[in-house]
Parts: C-alpha cells; sequence; structure tokens
C-alpha cells in the first residue's frame, strides 16, 4: 500500500515534484557553468545554443521521460520503499538526501543527453505509429519511421555534441565549486542528524517494546502524542548537535558512537522483530551496509588525513549503493 499524508500519496507528490524541479535544475546548471562551443567564438551563437537550445531540449526530454514513465516511478518509489522497509524510515531520509545529491550532481548531466537522443527518436516513433492498432510478432517498422526517427534525433545529437567536450568544464564545475565546498557542512548535517534520529528510534524502540510504529507502520491517534514529542527531541539533538560539530568540541565524537552503537541494536531488534511478527517482512540487508559504510567509516576512522578520504569514498558508496536498488527497483517494477 503506497504511503499517503493526509490524504496524499507521497509517492505520487515525490513524482510530480520532479516534473518540476528536473527541468529547472537543468537550465540552472546550464546558465551557471561557462560553457564554450568548440567549434565557435561567436557569442551570440554561444548565447542561443549553451543558454536556451541544449537547455530547453534537455529539459523537454526529461519532461517527456518523467511523464512516459510517471505509473512506474511512482511504483518504483512504493516498491522500493517496501524493498528497504527493514531500514528505518529516519535512515532511509539520511542517506536518500546524499543519493539525491549524488544522483542530481553527477549523474544526470552524464545520462541526459542519452536520454534526449532516445526520448526524440521515441517521439518520432510515436507519431508516426500512433494510428496502428495492432502490433503482431513479425511486424516490421517502416522505413518512414525510422526516417523520422533519424531526423528528430538530429537536434539532441547537435546539442549533445555541442556540449560533451565541455562535460570537463562541468564535472570540474560540479567537484570544486559546489561538491567540495558544500561536503563539511553536508557532513555535519548528516551526521548530526544520523544521530539525532538514531536516538529518537531507539527512544522508540524502548517505549513500543520491540518494533516501532514510525518504523515499519504510520502512528495510530492514541500514541501520535508521543510521536510528535520524540520528533521536536530529535530537532532539538539535531541542533545541539550541529552546533558541537561546527564548534568542533571534540565531544561531538562520543555522541556519534553512541549514534552508531545505537542505530545497530535499533536495526537488530526491528529486524528479527518484524519479521518474526509480520509475515511478508522484507529483510534487505542492503539498508543497513549502507548505514554501517556511512557511519562505521567515520567511527572507526576519526582522525587522519585517512579519515577524509575515507569518509567522501563512504559518502559516495552509500550513495551508489542507493543509487543502484532504486534503478534495479525501477526495472523490476511492473
Amino acid at each position: 500500500m503506497s504511503r499517503e499524508i493526509k490524504g496524499i500519496i507521497v509517492s505520487r507528490l515525490i513524482v510530480l515534484v520532479s516534473i518540476i524541479l528536473v527541468p529547472i535544475a537543468i537550465f540552472v546548471i546550464y546558465n551557471l557553468v561557462d560553457f564554450n562551443l568548440w567549434y565557435s567564438n561567436d557569442l551570440v551563437l554561444k548565447l542561443v545554443v549553451i543558454k536556451l537550445l541544449c537547455p530547453f531540449i534537455f529539459s523537454v526530454s526529461w519532461l517527456f521521460f518523467l511523464l512516459l514513465f510517471i505509473t512506474r516511478f511512482a511504483n518504483t518509489l512504493d516498491d522500493f520503499d517496501r524493498t528497504i522497509s527493514v531500514v528505518p524510515s529516519r535512515l532511509k531520509f539520511f542517506y536518500g538526501i546524499n543519493a539525491i545529491y549524488i544522483l542530481l550532481i553527477f549523474i544526470l548531466p552524464i545520462i541526459t543527453p542519452i536520454i534526449s537522443i532516445l526520448i526524440f527518436a521515441s517521439m518520432a516513433w510515436r507519431l508516426t505509429t500512433f494510428r496502428k492498432k495492432r502490433w503482431e510478432e513479425d511486424t516490421k517498422v517502416s522505413k518512414t519511421t525510422w526516417i523520422m526517427m533519424g531526423i528528430a534525433a538530429i537536434i539532441p545529437i547537435f546539442c549533445s555534441a555541442s556540449v560533451l567536450p565541455e562535460f570537463f568544464v562541468l564535472a570540474d564545475f560540479l567537484w570544486n565549486d559546489l561538491w567540495l565546498p558544500l561536503l563539511p557542512y553536508l557532513f555535519s548535517i548528516s551526521y548530526s542528524l544520523f544521530t539525532a534520529l538514531a536516538i529518537g528510534s531507539f527512544i522508540l524502540l524502548l517505549l513500543n517494546s520491540g518494533i516501532s510504529e514510525y518504523e515499519q507502520f504510520w502512528v495510530d491517534s492514541s500514541k501520535e502524542e508521543r510521536f510528535w514529542n520524540i520528533k521536536i527531541l530529535e530537532i532539538l539533538l539535531f541542533g545541539f548537535f550541529l552546533f558541537l560539530d561546527i564548534g568542533q568540541y571534540s565531544v561531538i565524537d562520543l555522541f556519534y558512537i553512541i549514534g552508531f552503537i545505537l542505530i545497530i541494536i535499533t536495526s537488530i531488534v526491528n529486524f528479527f522483530k518484524g519479521k518474526s511478527k509480520i509475515k511478508s517482512f522484507k529483510s534487505h540487508l542492503i539498508g543497513y551496509l549502507i548505514a554501517a559504510v556511512f557511519i562505521g567509516s567515520n567511527v572507526l576512522f576519526s582522525t587522519g588525513e585517512l579519515s577524509e578520504f575515507l569518509r567522501v569514498w563512504s559518502l559516495l558508496i552509500s550513495a551508489i549503493l542507493y543509487i543502484i536498488v532504486f534503478f534495479y527497483t525501477f526495472f523490476q517494477a511492473e
């Protein structure tokens, strides 16, 4: 069953927001990055191609792609939520943010030209075959359809060829101007958030004598007050831990270790309690692996130059694992 908040289906809402934000993000990226045309120095041509044509073509491509698979994307979010249902909701939010960040910054710009070419060819195919009511196994695509698909792909191929040589510039911009400056703040926010939510999860575990409603079910009205009290506590703890981290107080390392230990205990208890109480309870340990990689590396390697290296790679690995599971679910969705 899809998650709902006050009657709004969460997965549908996320897809709707994505349809709005993805084209905006593409326009922002192509207007922030200083792309150059490898075949011309004309400023007007650069403005038309880089600032207008490319983001327009790529935005239309993603918009059509999202609309084409809108039901599959929504079902994927629901299936993905069930696939990692063993993972506390707090952790899903915790490293889900990191995965979305990696996806938008590093993966989306790389696959956009490919998506664009395929989508425009698909548009032409649909326009030339929409009258056909039935498709038999031996039905062949007409030459006219192939020609129209080739013609439709010319513009996205041109746009891709115009910016592909400049992807090194894009990678440099995304890494040095966006990723590295934000990385310390991302770590501080993520670790502080994780530790606060881990403590909240553990408290709920104790109060509910096993698997907590907040982790696997929606909270019923009789326990709503307790639910909101713990959420307020988590917010206060998050602010406190973030203050300690930004202020570089050494005691924060102790809280991080405590949070890591508590989430291990909570995860193990929830796993066995949930598996014994719910017949359809799924045990996907990949979620715990992602959390362990992300948090464990910081706990085990908290000092020295190696620490920063491992922290960066733990973030990347956890995000990549998260993304792989999502795409696997997408291709398996009905």
